[in-house]
């Protein structure tokens, strides 16, 4: 069974499940009422949605989400993103209620790495530390030394003594991305997300062909090929600066689509062409994970308080220590 599961199966009601929301409701009323009324802060991934982004009271990529959700005083924290996210925030706060629209939005990322998988990688390399990028659960967050995001991963990587062995989890694509940008030569734990590695170089190149004028722009989760090609590459906060502040008129992205919905706020006028994927059938790349809260699941989540993120009180403990020394460590970071 996994944590997911696990999770699932700790729900004390799961009758939820099948509520049914009233004919004529107005969600955005009833949210923004609930939220007041339940002193509760909306967090949001720029993965979700355009409604819920909208509705959001903090809308983030994963560093700007920890950071929300430690310094946030509200009663319940309701976290529109993945499970791995909602359990980063309740790890920093665990005396607040952390709820999340559908637990089943877990990620394939975080889901090719184990607690029990990095222990034996561990014991192959003693002297390693280990740096595990936020996309992990919160048993593999535990056997961590610190936890990195896609914002900050180089900072911390290059502030550590480069005689140091370390092991990265559970992205191989970042790692090798960080190896290349700092000199390292990381342990790559053999991990990686679906969406960033659907990209397909052949139909980008000929979208590169087609629009002559435009920058390709990507997350560096995306495989080596597409990023040798790319003209900026960069988290997913960092890609909205990129757009909103380059002269370039034309850009084509490859990353999750639902960033295109802010892109289009911070850059209007400017054009935003989603790079395809190696599936002819569709023209973007798209987290099911992400898409699986809709306001009407944020609504039931807000009403009933479910379904909420619990966490064994030893694990969290463990999962904290090394978010705290990424946020302690990022601090230069804006």
């Amino acid at each position: 069974m996994t944590l997911l599961e696990k999770a699932i199966d700790r729900l004390p009601d799961k009758g939820y499940l099948n509520l049914e929301i009233p004919k004529g409701i107005n969600l955005v009323e009833e949210i923004n009422r609930m939220r007041k009324e339940k002193n509760a802060i909306i967090l949001a991934h720029y993965y979700q949605t355009g409604d819920i982004q909208d509705i959001s009271d903090f809308l983030g990529d994963s560093l700007q989400l920890a950071r929300a959700a430690e310094k946030t005083d509200a009663d319940m924290i309701v976290f529109c993103g993945v499970h791995f996210m909602a359990e980063t925030a309740k790890i920093l706060n665990p005396t607040k209620k952390v709820v999340l629209p559908d637990l089943l939005a877990g990620c394939s990322l975080a889901d090719s790495c184990s607690g029990e998988g990095l222990r034996e990688l561990k014991k192959k390399h003693p002297n390693a530390i280990v740096v595990s990028y936020i996309n992990c659960d919160s048993s593999v967050k535990a056997e961590s030394d610190i936890i990195v995001t896609s914002s900050n991963a180089e900072h911390i990587i290059n502030s550590l003594p480069k005689e140091q062995e370390i092991i990265f989890a559970p992205d191989r694509n970042l790692g090798r991305y960080i190896n290349q940008v700092t000199g390292r030569n990381m342990i790559l734990w053999d991990g990686a997300c679906i969406v960033h590695e659907a990209f397909s170089l052949e139909r980008i190149a000929q979208q590169m062909l087609d629009h002559p004028k435009a920058k390709l722009i990507a997350h560096p989760e995306a495989q080596k090929p597409v990023l040798q090609v790319a003209h900026y590459i960069g988290s997913t906060a960092n890609l909205l600066n990129y757009v909103a502040n380059d002269d370039s008129q034309e850009f084509i992205v490859a990353t999750e689509e639902g960033i295109l919905h802010e892109m289009r706020k911070r850059a209007p006028g400017k054009i935003l062409i989603p790079a395809l994927t190696i599936d002819d059938t569709c023209n973007c790349s798209e987290c099911h994970f992400m898409k699986l809260n809709t306001m009407a699941k944020l609504y039931l989540c807000m009403k009933y308080e479910l379904p909420e993120i619990l966490m064994d009180e030893e694990i969290r403990l463990k999962a904290l220590r090394p978010i705290n020394k990424m946020l302690e460590m990022s601090k230069a970071i804006k």
